[in-house]
């Protein structure tokens, strides 16, 4: 009975799984764990000796590259070691051809899992072309639209790699998701209306993140471009989110654009001022803002007008119009109050003074004829007492 038994375990034994000893899995599987534990020790090696040639380097992106893939990397030592454990033992036809597709699949995932991390630290040279063509605060948002779409590319790629090692045809799927996608697109031609729009806000670089914005519906600072909205920021702080279709397609002030700040006033003075007066007080507010160094003066950047303007019902107005040189709202205000105080010393020390709204009212006839004389008492001479 014992010898019966025997063969029969030999016989397991033999055929093992699907044809393969089991004595040589046992063995590939133990030629798998001392890989596993010496790639640690060597891994660590090789991760250290490499970033001390990166750190010789003069720039960032070689230490950046190596910190982002050292996972994928680690996680290569564990597909290599699955595909030498398999080639030291004898394995059956069968087992031999799932093994490699999974060691094949491993692959494909390792190397576009690095490229996934990669593309973070590879960002930067995306942000360098970006800075010769675009400014610092539009780089950021194409380049965090872009980064997306890239990621999200790399990631159907490397599932198209692994499904195409599984027997799986891939031009197929692709071609019933066509269909399928025709079917979505109907559904969601607003998200795909808002995503063009948003793409050509990217290119067109209407607005920027943290731009001072207005349209017929929300004025506040821009603080997110996003692939179906725009998210602005109020003044009072309530955040409302704007289909991007809308903005695209619809007239927008761009507040942060502006060169330069502009103040225009009609100064209104009394009619009794005299000619030399009012010529006098022109040419001070003129001298003004020539010589204090806050407006632009310039007259290729910007036209500066001090003038008698018109006559009108209570006064006679003089108009005011100036850039300044800051486009920052807190120092706009600083600098107009400065000039409203330099107009009210001018106007004042030319012994002039501000106009009000007033009426006068001129009566032809009282509704109710001549009013009667108030009945003053009549005085009486007193008579002598005889």
């Amino acid at each position: 009975m014992t010898e019966g038994f025997l063969n029969e375990f030999h016989k397991v034994w033999d055929t093992g799984i699907l044809g393969t000893n089991l004595g040589d899995i046992l063995t590939a599987f133990g030629v798998f764990i001392l890989f596993l534990l010496a790639r640690r020790i060597f891994f660590r090696l090789f991760s250290k000796a490499l970033k001390t040639v990166t750190s010789r380097t003069k720039t960032d992106l070689d230490d950046q590259l190596l910190e982002a893939i050292e996972r994928p990397l680690e996680f290569a030592f564990v597909v290599v070691g699955l595909y030498l454990a398999g080639q030291m033992v004898s394995l059956s036809p069968t087992l031999n051809s799932v093994l490699g597709q999974i060691v094949r699949s491993l692959i494909a995932f390792t190397l576009f899992w690095s490229i996934f991390r990669a593309l973070d630290p590879l960002s930067t040279l995306f942000d360098r072309a970006i800075n010769l063509f675009g400014s610092a605060s539009m780089h950021e948002t194409i380049k965090g639209f872009f980064l997306k779409v890239t990621k999200f590319v790399v990631v159907c790629m490397g599932i198209a790699a692994v499904f195409q090692e599984w027997g799986f045809n891939v031009a197929a799927v692709l071609g019933s998701l066509g269909l399928v996608g025709m079917a979505v697109a109907l559904g969601a031609q607003d998200f795909i209306k808002n995503m063009f729009a948003g793409l050509t806000i990217f290119l067109d670089r209407v607005f920027e993140k943290g731009n001072w914005i207005k349209t017929s519906e929300v004025e506040g600072n821009v603080e997110e471009i996003g692939f179906r909205a725009t998210k602005i920021r109020r003044f009072d702080k309530a955040l409302v989110t704007i289909p991007n279709a809308k903005l695209a397609n619809e007239a927008l002030i761009n507040f942060s654009r502006m060169t330069n700040r502009r103040i225009y006033w009609m100064i209104g003075v009394e009619y009794r001022s005299t000619q030399e007066q009012l010529q006098h007080i022109i040419q001070h507010i003129s001298r003004y803002i020539h010589e204090c160094g806050d407006f632009e003066t310039d007259p290729d950047q910007t036209k500066t007008f001090v003038f008698l303007d018109s006559f009108n019902h209570s006064s006679i107005d003089i108009m005011l119009y100036c850039f300044t040189k800051t486009t920052v709202w807190g120092e706009w205000l600083e600098v107009k109050e400065r000039l409203g105080y330099k107009v009210k010393e001018i106007v004042e020390r030319q012994g002039a003074s501000f106009a009000f709204p007033s009426s006068s009212i001129y009566v032809e006839r009282l509704p109710f004829g001549q009013p009667e004389a108030f009945p003053f008492a009549k005085t009486t001479k007193s008579i002598p007492s005889p």
